[in-house]
């Protein structure tokens, strides 16, 4: 029997014994008249000192872990040993239990008073080293964490019905799909695409945190920039915001204009250098840089924009209501347009089109019933990317009834198409798969009734060669491209050089191609809607609105770019402000520049180019000059100009030519 037992057994029975002396506290003498219940003597068993309670009654709660932690380590080396002795880990682990135990039986003496805390940090260690073993790496990364967890959420409302999405608003957008990360992760994996960033995302300064952009450590440091944003008005449940410039920040926005002027980049640099968040600049610079086939670095600084842009965001400013506007024509709003946009572009050739449509969500929101930059004739093809089939059918359903979309050729086309692949989804029922194959049937017959220029080249851009009945009807043929107004052909050429790597699936293809067929029976038997397709083409789109023009700037397609008018090409595009509105609202304008005429002489004028500050004739007088006083002006441009030329006689420098150190040589000279 161990020692333990026997302490045990001694503590019973004198707990049934009656106290002795030592075992009494100051008031529990004989003489207080009070006698403790029996419980109490069998907990303290024997304490002379009453400090030691507390000690002993946290170590008999720390027991039971002292117990698992040693039979951790015991399982630990049984394992070890397993293949060598297979009988023996039982015995070793009852000799282990009371080794352990007398091992232990010092600690529950209450001598020293910071044992408990020891124990403590150890327990701490033992855990988080059988946590380690027990889960993988990846769990103990927040991020990854937080990034389940948003899957999961994603998931559960994917495959709910759509009566929470439809419960939203139309153009309601989320924050999570605003960072591309989280979309390349879904792609490849957390660490995959976080790498070695996550040890200096702990270390990095503290930066104000946003949801358009995430700051970098390599930008400069954020200091207010003059920029403001205030609430104008609000009507209807919709507010209307817009952009104010403070006086410095105009000031360096004439510095820009000048730097601008001048076509030298190196100016905008400089200015930069100063003002490292000016907008204007940036977005410039930006251009320059793409131009320059340098992608990161345009993309770094479209991404700076937008974070000073939303640094300087009204506190009532909403990006996911909605109920947020923001008036194109005010000068000071054009930029976060154009920020966005520039964004949107990146993202989409960065291969993130969710994030991309959510982005394009966002502009669309901020002036629906005007959209200055037209995304209504890419926000199809990127809900077709992003696989958000539901989400362009409702919009076309909603939309439709006040804003024709079916007059654009990108929705005619690209809505059928979402209700083609809503009906390969095996999710949904036979008779709903059927009913969708239909409507989509119906759909693409009238998109190729009422845009028939648009199939040979986007058959063309698919490398596929339609047959002999299509080749050869005068529908589908050149004469359908050739007669169209000037405006559909940008719409089409637009569409088509966006959107032609979806058509290239051979189901779709196959579903095309039968529909084709329908359309040409049609016409063969002079189907009244043929007809009144074509006027409705003759009669519409005679000349294209400036935000369908700016669009094309913007996204700078081969194709659409080639069939914009002359009155535009032939006016000059500045990347911070391309085609500015008609009806702009300026709150603020640029001082004009005070050139007087030039009496100047000849000679004047050439030392003036030598040297600029270089001035004959002095102040110019505005009243009437005596003829005392012409004079005294004649002698003091002479003096000027003597000092002039000797100023720059000073500054001539000869330099000797060169010497040969051969003396030979000097024969070659002729």
């Amino acid at each position: 029997m161990s020692r333990r037992a026997l302490r045990r057994l001694r503590g019973e029975q004198r707990g049934q014994q009656e106290p002795g002396l030592g075992e009494l506290g100051p008031d529990d003498g004989p003489e207080s008249g009070q006698q403790r219940p029996e419980g109490v003597v069998r907990g303290r068993r024997g304490v002379s000192n009453r400090f030691e309670l507390i000690t002993s009654e946290e170590l008999e709660d720390d027991l039971p872990s002292k117990e698992e932690r040693a039979d951790t380590r015991l399982k630990e080396h049984d394992v070890a040993e397993r293949n060598d002795e297979e009988s023996v880990p039982e015995e070793r682990e009852g000799d282990g239990q009371r080794n352990g135990e007398e091992a232990e039986r010092p600690d529950q003496t209450p001598v020293l008073s910071n044992k408990p805390r020891k124990k403590k940090k150890k327990r701490k260690t033992k855990k988080a080293s059988a946590g380690e073993a027990l889960e993988d790496n990846d769990l103990e990364d927040i991020d990854s964490l937080l990034e389940k967890i948003e899957d999961t959420n994603g998931i559960l409302q994917e495959t709910q019905s759509g009566v929470i999405a439809d419960s939203r608003p139309l153009l309601y957008v989320e924050h999570r799909n605003l960072n591309p990360e989280n979309e390349l992760k879904r792609y490849f994996g957390a660490r995959a695409v976080l790498g070695d960033q996550r040890p200096r995302q702990r270390q990095r300064q503290y930066v104000r945190s946003t949801w358009l952009t995430v700051p970098k450590n390599t930008w400069p440091r954020y200091s207010k920039t003059g920029i403001a944003m205030q609430l104008v008005e609000t009507r209807r449940g919709v507010q209307y915001f817009t952009f104010e410039h403070h006086r410095e920040y105009q000031q360096v926005q004439f510095k820009f204009l000048d730097a601008v002027e001048s076509m030298d980049p190196n100016n905008i640099v400089l200015l930069l250098q100063m003002n490292p968040y000016h907008v204007d600049s940036l977005l410039q610079l930006s251009d320059v840089c793409r131009m320059q086939e340098d992608q990161e670095m345009a993309r770094d600084l479209i991404e700076r924009v937008l974070y000073s842009l939303e640094c300087a965001f009204h506190p009532v400013f909403s990006l996911t209501s909605g109920s947020c506007r923001l008036d194109y024509r005010r000068p000071e709003n054009r930029a976060f347009f154009l920020a966005l946009f520039k964004h949107l572009m990146f993202l989409e050739k960065r291969g993130c089109p969710r994030t991309a449509l959510e982005f394009c969500k966002l502009i669309l929101s901020l002036d629906p019933e005007n959209d200055p930059l037209c995304v209504l004739l890419m926000i199809d093809f990127l809900s077709l990317r992003a696989r958000e089939y539901t989400f362009l059918t409702r919009m076309f359903e909603e939309w439709e009834s006040h804003r024709n979309l079916s007059q654009l050729p990108n929705f005619a086309f690209s809505v059928p198409l979402a209700y083609f692949f809503l009906s390969q989804q095996e999710e949904h029922s036979e008779m709903e798969s059927s009913q969708t194959r239909e409507r989509a049937a119906r759909l693409i017959q009238l998109a190729l009734i009422m845009f028939p220029s648009v199939l040979m080249p986007l058959l063309d851009h698919c490398s596929v060669q339609p047959d002999a009945r299509v080749a050869s009807h005068s529908f589908f043929g050149l004469n359908a491209q050739i007669s169209q107004p000037p405006a559909l052909n940008q719409l089409t050429s637009l569409y088509v050089g966006r959107t032609h790597s979806l058509w290239k699936d051979p189901a779709v293809m196959a579903w095309l191609e039968t529909n084709v067929h329908e359309v040409l029976h049609l016409v063969d038997i002079k189907d009244p809607l043929v007809e009144e397709c074509e006027l409705k083409r003759k009669m519409r789109y005679q000349s294209a609105p400036r935000n369908i023009y700016r669009h094309v700037i913007l996204s700078e397609m081969k194709e659409a770019t080639a069939a914009l008018p002359l009155e535009v090409t032939s006016q000059p595009v500045m990347g911070f402000d391309p085609l500015p509105p008609l009806d702009s609202i300026v709150s603020y304008t640029r001082p004009e520049r005070t050139n007087h005429p030039s009496n100047e002489s000849t000679l004047s004028l050439f030392f003036r180019s030598l040297l600029p500050n270089f001035n004959l004739q002095g102040d110019i007088r505005h009243d009437g000059d005596d003829e005392a006083g012409a004079g005294q002006d004649l002698n003091q441009g002479v003096n000027r100009l003597m000092a002039a030329m000797r100023d720059m006689l000073a500054n001539i420098q000869f330099q000797e030519p060169p010497r040969d150190d051969n003396p030979e040589g000097d024969g070659d000279w002729d």
